[in-house]
């Protein structure tokens, strides 16, 4: 174990990437992007529920574990209903995340190792987008790296009472923050229970049965009141149904979801997918070898959320298994050091050279897309449906008289954004209805689209809200160019609004 206070090059090079993903996820927070559709229907949940309420399955097909909600709706109600109030927790999540995996990378992973995972922490996609969104997610790798740092020191330790009372408090409150904290706590302890000596394991369980006891209980009373209520919602569970193992004997299966993993969520593209998946492969030997209780701490998570998935109970699929994106992350930076590290010995000089080598060409491959993405983000933050400021354009321009009409896709963003800018539900009519994104427009489904502007012909000014990407645009305006003439239009990412005369 390495000392945490002992600053050499790759501690300083790892509070470096820190302070640049920091840097990273403090623009995008502040850039302050219009909610898109998951998050207005979390939303909506948030802002008119009580706290009683929040315990019922939610609607729009959300789920969220409810002390994870609890502290958005304390948040709103202390700064106020803004996409900064609701995207507190999880920002705030993401920094802590960073710096609870430079603690852990610091004391348990090799020396160069560390600044790696950190670095590819930092500025992979999928991490820096989910530590400014209105989801748990963020907040579920908070968890598991928290409870990580707090059972991997006392792995085989007897506790006294004053620790005992800390650790089934913090666990049974993380239960209900994050859904997947049972995989942390369980796989890790289970790991711990199986390795330690035989002479010793009957202490440390009874020892321990009173944690284990006060988290089955708090894991019970959340399953109880939240989770089966939750498995209730055909349309959410039918949705993940197809990423479950046919069989307990489903070896593709499990294949297939630990190559998807290093996609999504790890996000790496293309061929360095496969380099990614390699180094993991690389990494695991390399930390089996070095310290097997290490590795075990890695893995143990993982296999405890496999294990669930084999039994129908938790997908092992993007990003509801984004909480073991850090302990991957580990693992694929010990790959690359292991590579980077073979000296040359005089009867192996070209073997040894050349694997150097390919772990330097690793290493680049690995980083280079994610920092320079990352980056980027610190120029210009990433937008995704800007659904707000289409909204004040229209509120800014309207004439008395005016008519607005949502269409149906925008119906969440709606529902969340009118109130705050004055507009009540008699003000605008939403769309019941919207076309196919893929494949060929069938007439009927033509002719019902075309009815959801009846009740406008004869209007002299009709704005006309779309929350789609633009290559619907020509599509959804055809048949209004036919009924009508645009007066004007107005475009953000992800949305769009026209203004149209449908009065001849």
């Amino acid at each position: 174990m390495k000392s945490l206070y002992h600053f050499n090059k790759s501690t300083t090079l790892s509070i470096g990437f820190v302070i640049f993903g920091v840097l990273v996820r403090l623009v995008q927070y502040l850039n302050n992007r219009s909610l898109w559709f998951d998050e207005a229907n979390l939303a909506l949940n948030i802002v008119n529920r009580s706290y009683l309420q929040l315990l019922s399955p939610l609607e729009n097909n959300q789920a969220a574990p409810p002390g994870f909600l609890w502290i958005e709706k304390l948040s709103i109600q202390v700064f106020g209903n803004t996409e900064y109030a609701l995207r507190l927790f999880p920002f705030l999540a993401g920094i802590v995340s960073l710096l609870a995996l430079f603690i852990f990378a610091e004391r348990y992973a090799s020396r160069w190792a560390a600044p790696i995972a950190i670095a590819l922490f930092s500025s992979l996609p999928y991490i820096v987008y989910y530590g400014t969104e209105l989801k748990q997610y963020s907040s579920d790798i908070m968890i598991a790296l928290l409870l990580s740092l707090l059972l991997v020191p006392v792995r085989y330790k007897i506790l006294n009472k004053r620790q005992i009372i800390v650790f089934f408090v913090i666990g049974g409150i993380a239960i209900w923050i994050s859904h997947p904290a049972i995989f942390t706590l369980g796989g890790l302890e289970l790991a711990y229970l199986i390795t330690t000596p035989k002479q010793q394991r009957k202490a440390l369980l009874f020892n321990r049965i009173p944690i284990y006891l006060t988290w089955l209980f708090s894991f019970g009373c959340l399953y109880f009141l939240t989770i089966s209520n939750t498995l209730n919602n055909d349309n959410l569970v039918d949705s993940w149904k197809a990423r479950y193992p046919q069989s307990i004997l489903d070896i593709l299966w499990l294949l297939d979801a630990l190559g998807r993993f290093f996609y999504r969520p790890l996000g790496f593209i293309g061929i360095i997918d496969g380099v990614a998946i390699l180094a993991f492969i690389v990494g695991c030997v390399a930390c089996y070898r070095r310290n097997r209780i290490i590795f075990m701490s890695l893995t143990a998570p993982v296999i405890t959320t496999l294990i669930a998935s084999y039994l129908h109970k938790y997908p092992f699929r993007e990003r509801l298994i984004l909480f073991l994106v850090p302990f991957f992350l580990i693992l694929i930076a010990e790959g690359v050091i292991f590579l980077i590290s073979q000296t040359t010995q005089p009867q192996t000089t070209q073997p040894k050279k050349w694997v150097k080598r390919f772990g330097i060409f690793v290493l680049v491959a690995l980083l280079i897309h994610p920092i320079t993405n990352s980056t980027s983000i610190i120029f210009k933050p990433e937008l995704k449906q800007e659904f707000r400021p289409i909204l004040e354009y229209v509120k800014s321009n309207q004439q008395p008289g005016d008519k607005i009409y949502v269409y149906f896709k925008g119906m969440s963003h709606m529902k969340y954004y009118a109130p705050k800018l004055g507009y009540s539900q008699t003000d605008y009519i939403l769309g019941t209805y919207e076309l196919p994104d893929e494949g060929e427009i069938l007439p009927a489904e033509w002719q019902r689209y075309q009815q959801e502007f009846e009740p406008f012909r004869g209007q002299k000014r009709v704005w006309i809200i779309f929350r789609v990407d633009d290559s619907e645009e020509e599509t959804l305006l055809s048949y209004l160019n036919q009924i009508g003439r645009q007066v004007d239009i107005y475009k953000q990412k992800g949305a769009f609004v026209s203004l149209y005369d449908l009065s001849s």
